[in-house]
């Protein structure tokens, strides 16, 4: 017993033991971890302005409302193309010796999932009516405004970005709505925020899958399972083009009455959601992002979708079929590459 009795041998024992087991289980795992901590191929790295922007988030507290990690669960399909893995977080490394490496994963999802809204929201212009009125795109949005973030100015100069919102939220105010530096930092952070495909192309699914779905009742009285193109519209394009169709003054056109939408011919329509748009920039409406190319909508969806397009807000067009909308779909691809 004498070596319960010696304190020196005890505590000598004791730290050895503690060292050993921390070198064990902490520090050799750590260690071989970072051995194989790599990103994935095609990952980017932030830019000065996206870092800048990246601590202007961190300032501002978004990571209190914002996640930035899909779950595994069909429920954040909507947030991004794939489950987060770890390689989407390896290449983010500690720049401030004060700071922690700030995953900024999160845990509370009061506003919308971001590491995939630079795919998912691609639009610049989008982003900075957003920020700086959020009800302005999104009527129900509680997200506080970042109006500090812009100044108003009669005569913009020629290197100003101008943010074209709408009337109605200026408050009376009059001038050109301009971004500063701490806006367009910010953005360019989020519109850094996209997913990366896996190198070998696959694109795992997420549990407890479901489609956009609802039931529909023939004339014979017959039942069948079809896309729901409203809720589908409401996932993909509502945000931009509004509940009404009505689009935002200035800033994202109108759908109703479109007579891109009406047309008998849907083929710009079409090509327009897989490929983007950029038709009205003299008008001052801002491009439109590929939706369909960066969501993978199938045809399915993006037949839901158009048809509830040219069926709703007066809209009285002629519906659209699958068979077609594939074969627009495969010009529209064989038109980015001739």
């Amino acid at each position: 017993m004498e070596f319960f009795d010696n304190h020196k041998k005890l505590f000598g024992a004791t730290a050895a033991l503690f060292i050993g087991l921390t070198l064990l289980v902490a520090i050799f795992p750590a260690l071989n971890n970072q051995k194989k901590n790599a990103v994935l191929p095609n990952a980017v790295p932030l830019s000065a302005d996206a870092k800048a922007g990246k601590q202007i988030y961190i300032a501002n507290g978004c990571v209190g409302c914002h996640t930035q990690q899909v779950r595994n669960v069909d429920m954040d399909r909507m947030w991004g193309n794939r489950p987060s893995i770890a390689a989407d977080f390896a290449g983010i490394t500690q720049d401030y010796f004060w700071q922690n490496p700030a995953t900024l994963n999160g845990t509370e999802r009061t506003g919308p999932d971001l590491i995939n809204v630079g795919n998912r929201q691609a639009s610049k212009d989008w982003q900075l009516v957003h920020l700086f009125n959020p009800r302005a795109v999104v009527k129900e949005s509680i997200m506080p405004s970042y109006s500090w973030m812009f100044e108003l100015k009669d005569n913009p100069g020629e290197n100003d970005v101008v943010v074209n919102v709408p009337e109605e939220f200026l408050g009376g105010r009059k001038g050109k709505v301009v971004a500063k530096k701490e806006a367009l930092q910010l953005v360019e952070y989020l519109l850094s925020l996209k997913q990366v495909e896996l190198p070998d192309g696959s694109v795992p699914d997420f549990i407890y899958k479901k489609k956009a779905k609802k039931t529909q009742v023939g004339a014979d009285g017959s039942t069948e399972e079809v896309y729901d193109g409203e809720a589908l519209y409401a996932t993909h394009c509502q945000s931009c083009h509004q509940a009404s169709g009505e689009g935002l003054p200035g800033a994202f056109p109108p759908l109703k009455g479109s007579k891109i939408v009406l047309d008998k011919d849907p083929e710009l329509f079409v090509n327009i959601i897989m490929n983007g748009y950029n038709g009205r920039a003299s008008e001052g409406y801002g491009p439109m992002p590929n939706v369909g190319t960066m969501a993978k909508l199938t045809a399915e969806e993006i037949t839901a979708i158009m048809n509830h397009e040219r069926t709703s807000w007066g809209n009285d067009a002629e519906e659209v079929t699958v068979d077609h909308v594939k074969e627009l779909m495969e010009k529209a691809k064989a038109s980015l590459n001739p």
